[in-house]
């Protein structure tokens, strides 16, 4: 096994085994056997572009071996920031057969990110687009690659540089090869191995890896398309990052592939973008979030539009309200499906045919039976169904601990395999209600901004003397980051100054401060801890006031 991966007990596995929750099957195997069952049928519609279950599975076993030829091999580990897209999908997949560990980073990622998934896997390789969005991706792998030791391969999709391999040559040769893949080329995958590392919220420093096996990853995908319903007549339209959990594989890409469905992969998430796709490719699952849910609705587009193939809207990242998830229902037609989970593991759903108390308000039961949930106090009892408190699971595709992090694990393990979500919930029988989080954290339309990272980096600012980093209150994304900011005697600071700093520190834009405030001191307790909480009451009602 990978060395720094934390492994189940071996009486643990051993039973969820004969239970059926090991298929033995590798991550790419998913579409192998689908190809297999159905291999005319269409897997992904990009634009102009298809491809059946076969041709996606002939290719991506060609792409592996000819990353194999490039220097590739398993469990090598391959920082992978590519935009959604075919080329997505097969050079994922293709990771997955040859049994390389693709670090599923995000397209907002910069410097910062970027060098510590490198550091902290061990990476020897990155996945780029080329310039992308005005960005280019390109010149950041040279500047990462001259910092980071281990890193000795660059992908470029387009315009790769002298140096770096050319990805999309390689993906385009592995489409027209006349030849069928010389599979003998590829080594047979363990399927207890880790297959990929997907990043943590980053709640009190940068994201921690969170290690998945195939065995396990294969079981997430397949429990959650269960719990949606999918069937070869599913047809998932993809707006949000693939390379994040909620997309890839809960339900996700995954979960469609599994289950024969057909991903259309789509750009843009305005509702005039969204809906033609709809009514183009007959849509029956859109995985959404909070603010993209909220601009639908408003929108008028739906109304020219034919949405009557959608059948199930899915909210992630932040909970949806109840009122928003009436409307689904009125003005579309379509079940409001709440995902209320982890990267790390357990996965809460709500089910399509639950009772209207229950799908309009509650986050979800677990997607498995063998899913270990309680509510416990601050000192570790559990409490009785209704109370609020911290919410702690384990079970057969929960991680028993970060890659490599003994120190972490400690902190978010109980020694008997519990992990903490950090989240404040209300348990009733076997569905949870999602309160809010017990560490500092700010959800900005489901993405998460550790405030102890930020507050850091602006306490870098010459200028400053202290900062507090809080939630403010938003219609669309839901939070956004306000920073509270005391200065060193005489000094100003100007918000587009702050931005300009934080800018030079190279981290993701969602990450940005969205408000400055200055004030002459920060509250704190009579042992000196800041209280947030006043902070956060004071925004929220300076807010009302300036929108009176």
């Amino acid at each position: 096994m990978l060395a720094g991966f934390v492994a189940w007990p071996d009486d643990d596995v051993a039973r969820w085994t004969s239970a059926g929750y090991r298929e033995g099957r590798v991550v790419a195997d998913i579409v192998r056997d689908t190809a297999t069952r159905l291999p005319d049928k269409v897997a992904v519609i990009e634009g102009e572009r298809r491809l059946s279950f076969a041709q996606l599975n002939e290719q991506v076993d060609r792409l592996a071996i000819e990353l194999r030829h490039t220097g590739l091999e398993p469990l090598d580990r391959v920082v992978m920031q590519l935009p959604n897209g075919v080329e997505f999908v097969i050079s994922f997949l293709a990771l997955m057969r040859l049994g390389a560990i693709p670090v599923m980073a995000l397209r907002a990622h910069r410097y910062s990110e970027i060098r510590h998934f490198v550091d902290a896997s061990g990476a020897v390789a990155y996945m780029v687009p080329g310039v992308f969005h005005q960005f280019d991706y390109r010149q950041l792998a040279q500047e990462i690659q001259g910092t980071c030791p281990t890193l000795t391969h660059v992908f470029v999709v387009d315009g790769a540089l002298p140096g770096q391999h050319a990805l999309g040559e390689l993906i385009a040769r592995a489409e027209s090869s006349p030849q069928p893949a010389d599979r003998s080329l590829l080594e047979p995958v363990d399927p207890a191995q880790v297959a990929l590392m997907l990043l943590s919220g980053g709640t009190t420093s940068l994201s921690k890896l969170i290690p998945r096996t195939h065995d396990d990853y294969v079981l997430n995908a397949r429990l959650c398309a269960q719990a949606a319903g999918f069937d070869e007549q599913t047809v998932l339209l993809a707006l949000l990052p693939l390379g994040h959990n909620y997309n890839l594989a809960s339900p996700g890409m995954l979960g469609v592939f599994y289950f024969g469905g057909t991903l259309v992969i789509g750009h843009g998430m305005d509702a005039e973008q969204v809906f033609p796709l709809v009514q183009q490719h007959r849509v029956s699952v859109i995985p959404a979030a909070v603010p993209l849910i909220t601009q639908w609705l408003n929108s008028d587009a739906a109304a020219r539009h034919d949405l009557s193939s959608l059948r199930v809207v899915q909210n992630g990242g932040a909970r949806l309200a109840p009122e928003l998830r009436q409307r689904i229902r009125t003005q579309w037609g379509a079940v409001p499906q709440e995902i209320y989970g982890t990267a790390e593991g357990l996965i809460n759903m709500t089910r399509l045919d639950d009772p209207d108390e229950v799908l309009l308000t509650s986050s979800g039961a677990p997607v498995c039976d063998d899913d270990e949930i309680k509510v416990v106090d601050d000192d570790g009892n559990e409490v009785p169904d209704g109370d609020l408190g911290e919410l702690l699971t384990r079970g057969p595709y929960t991680i028993r601990g970060y890659f490599n992090a003994p120190d972490k694990n400690a902190e978010a393990f109980t020694p008997d395999g519990w992990y903490h979500m950090g989240d404040y919930v209300r348990k009733r029988g076997r569905y949870v209600y999602a309160e809010g989080r017990k560490k500092d954290l700010i959800n900005r339309g489901g993405e998460k901004i550790s405030c102890e990272e930020i507050e850091n980096l602006i306490f870098k600012h010459p200028k400053v003397e202290q900062v507090a980093l809080v939630a403010m209150p938003d219609a669309v994304f839901g939070e956004k980051a306000c920073a509270f900011v005391v200065t060193k005697p005489g000094e100003q600071l100007g918000f587009d100054e702050l931005i300009t700093f934080l800018k030079a520190e190279r981290i993701a834009s969602f990450k940005l401060p969205e408000r400055l405030e200055l004030v002459d001191h920060l509250p704190t307790s009579l042992v000196g801890k800041i209280l947030k909480r006043q902070l956060r009451d004071l925004i929220a009602d300076r807010m009302k006031t300036e929108a009176a």
